[in-house]
């Protein structure tokens, strides 16, 4: 079938079901917006194995996502959406860029979750908005990145207790929404992965996450591929 889209780390392809798309996960990882490139063997086959178990997960807590079926290592089935251009960014304590703006101490936590928003544009390297924006730039409505907000602070929850159960602690997260091309309604999707989210050991504090490529700390898919046989654990 027909390539529609590539992305940095996924591929999109038709399917006979003009609302449903195939979702490809590729080798490919970048970090910096991109200025930081490399593959990694398997990468993608680990993304879309812990993806499809979280989406599974988040599904059977009443959240709705994009997800589909199954297709085979590396593909899954999703609904076609059109991608809400606002990333959503949950943060339970601080690191990456938030320490970088604000010079607070890493690993400080946070009383409550911080929620962020993000214009989706690799042009103007994702830069940080608020309601406002959204509402100005025509990205969302107000009324949809009150969902936006109350959705991701839901799948917070959900996924701290979860991540807890494999032996990990939720640092922060980024996640995107769609719009169904069936019905318009704003569902999860893109991916739940160590791409998307910081994950430290709970024990040791071992980051086991994409900072581990983005800061050459090594044992890069290693650490992926212990973060999956975690989640499966969890998951049975």
């Amino acid at each position: 079938m027909e390539m529609l889209y590539e992305g940095k780390a996924k591929k999109m392809y038709e399917t006979e079901d003009p609302h449903v798309l195939r979702m490809e996960f590729k080798d490919d990882a970048t970090a910096f917006n991109a200025e930081k490139r490399a593959q990694f063997e398997n990468k993608g086959k680990l993304n879309k194995a812990i993806t499809l178990l979280i989406y599974k997960m988040l599904e059977d807590k009443g959240l709705k996502t994009h997800l589909v079926a199954d297709v085979d290592d590396i593909n899954i089935l999703v609904k076609k959406v059109e991608i809400l251009m606002v990333e959503v960014i949950v943060r339970n304590a601080a690191t990456g860029s938030m320490v970088k703006r604000t010079g607070v101490k890493e690993g400080l936590r946070f009383g409550k979750p911080i929620v962020e928003f993000s214009y989706k544009s690799d042009e103007h390297g994702d830069p940080l908005i608020n309601d406002d924006y959204a509402r100005e730039m025509g990205l969302a409505t107000e009324e949809e990145c009150a969902f936006l907000k109350q959705q991701a602070l839901v799948v917070n929850e959900v996924l701290i207790e979860f991540f807890r159960k494999c032996g990990l602690d939720l640092i922060d997260f980024k996640i995107e929404f769609g719009r169904t091309a069936e019905n318009g309604e704003i569902v999860l999707a893109d991916e739940i992965s160590p791409d998307t989210c910081r994950l430290w050991d709970l024990d040791t504090g071992r980051k086991m996450d994409k900072d581990r490529f983005r800061q050459d700390l090594g044992e890069v898919m290693e650490s992926y591929a212990e973060v999956l046989e975690r989640v499966r654990q969890a998951s049975v």
